[in-house]
């Protein structure tokens, strides 16, 4: 995950500090110093990373600060002011027009992202019950336009396309005139890239922004090439004049500069970040969020948003009963595991837990750990995810054969049910009053 390297030597730097019972203004130096080279090893950009070590320097020496009963706390709390003020301080939405259809442009490089980025934001969009319409404006790189079909017939999203011999710009206009004749009140405009920023490519792009003027000029800026990212942001908004910032693969760079980087360069917000490959792994961008996580202390509101989308109501209140009325069976089990494997991958959950940030780094995750639960699962007959205490040698045996796994992984998972199950019970005997309550949750991924 982004950020990573830069969260665990932050939250090492600040452990120092809150290990004092009295810091001086030498204490103070030297952490920055010290922020300073990390904030340089995560690939930020050098005007920033001088320009918030004076701020927070400035502000962290002061008097107040000093003397404060928990000063090494206090400079924190201002490190994480600034960090989430360069980040954008705010969320920033996307705007809608007053006379649909509402339209947005989707520019960047090739590789970047830009068309599963459009088909993400557009189901995004439908949930929040738009109706978008997506054009495939890129004639040039080949199979662009079946790529783009491809994507939003898994979706049920439509598609317009004029084939690869229309014009961009021509394409841009007919796909707002379906839009309008059938309703559509969103268009997203999956536009050509480059290799390279080009004047060609710029001038295509300009001439399309006059054509149509779209309610929202969108970069798409891959997170993995650090200063390149920021300097393609530079030049798309200065040549074109961009609305706002899509970072993707964002889980896989370990710097995370260019987030940083980027939009105080162009003054223009990070509206959303793509965390992975499906459609769901695009979120809004919430700097507070994002500084806090940085620091190292969760981001607990995220958690609970992602948990309310993919939790289903009716299924947990039954779970509940079965908790109250200790009849929670293996096929509960594999319930609540696709459950949670809805909320994204499980490192980047579990990131949002205050404190395990920075712990994370080298621990091994199995995000295909989820698989071999259902495997294993769906390999037993129904009597046997109903009552597992039937489960003897030869059934394990036949359930390992058919789940292409081992005895050891069916006596593991099996294990793992039984501490669930003992937990929930001790759940249950607080929630009515009893003592002795308070276990600990199993361990489901080892």
């Amino acid at each position: 995950m982004a950020f990573d390297a830069l969260s665990e030597k932050l939250q090492n730097i600040f452990k120092k500090l809150n290990g004092k019972g009295r810091i001086t203004e030498k204490d103070v130096n030297e952490a920055m110093k010290e922020v300073k080279m990390a904030l340089f090893d995560a690939d930020v950009n050098f005007k920033i990373v001088k320009d918030f070590i004076k701020t927070v320097t400035e502000k962290a020496v002061g008097g107040d600060v000093l003397e404060s009963v928990t000063p090494g706390q206090q400079v924190i709390k201002i490190v994480s002011d600034e960090l989430t003020s360069l980040l954008g301080s705010s969320q920033s939405q996307l705007t809608f027009s007053s006379k649909p259809p509402t339209v947005y442009m989707m520019v960047g490089l090739n590789g970047a992202g830009k068309t599963s980025t459009s088909g993400k934001l557009a189901v995004i969009l439908r949930k929040q019950g738009r109706s978008p319409l997506l054009a495939a404006c890129d004639v040039y790189r080949p199979a662009a336009i079946k790529q783009l079909q491809v994507l939003c017939s898994n979706y049920n999203l439509p598609v317009f396309e004029m084939g690869d011999k229309a014009s961009p710009v021509e394409i841009a206009k007919k796909a707002i005139e379906r839009a309008s004749a059938n309703r559509n009140d969103v268009v997203i405009l999956d536009t050509a890239g480059r290799f390279h920023i080009n004047e060609e490519l710029m001038e295509e792009l300009r001439l399309m922004k006059k054509a149509i003027h779209p309610q929202e000029i969108l970069l798409i800026v891959d997170a993995m090439t650090g200063q390149d990212a920021v300097n393609v942001a530079k030049t798309f908004n200065e040549q074109l004049g961009i609305d706002g910032i899509i970072m993707t693969k964002l889980d896989s760079d370990t710097r995370g500069g260019a987030a940083l980087s980027a939009r105080t360069i162009t003054g223009k917000p990070i509206k959303y970040v793509a965390v992975g490959e499906k459609v769901e792994d695009l979120e809004a961008f919430y700097p507070d969020r994002m500084a806090s996580r940085i620091l190292g202390m969760g981001d607990v509101v995220t958690l609970v948003e992602k948990a309310h989308e993919a939790y289903d109501m009716n299924q947990a209140l039954e779970l509940e009963r079965k908790m109250r009325s200790n009849d929670f069976t293996l096929e509960d089990f594999l319930a609540q595991t696709k459950q949670v494997k809805k909320m994204g991958p499980l490192k980047n959950i579990l990131g949002m837990i205050p404190g395990m940030g920075g712990k994370l780094d080298d621990v091994d995750v199995d995000e295909h750990a989820f698989d071999m639960v259902e495997a294993i699962i769906c390999s037993m007959t129904p009597a046997e995810r109903r009552n597992a205490n039937i489960i003897n040698g030869s059934r394990k045996r036949r359930i390992a054969k058919g789940s292409g796994t081992s005895v050891q992984d069916i006596n593991r998972l099996l294990k793992q049910f039984e501490e669930t199950k003992k937990m929930f019970r001790e759940f249950s005997g607080i929630a009515k009053g009893k003592k002795g309550g308070g276990g600990r949750f199993p361990k489901i991924f080892n």
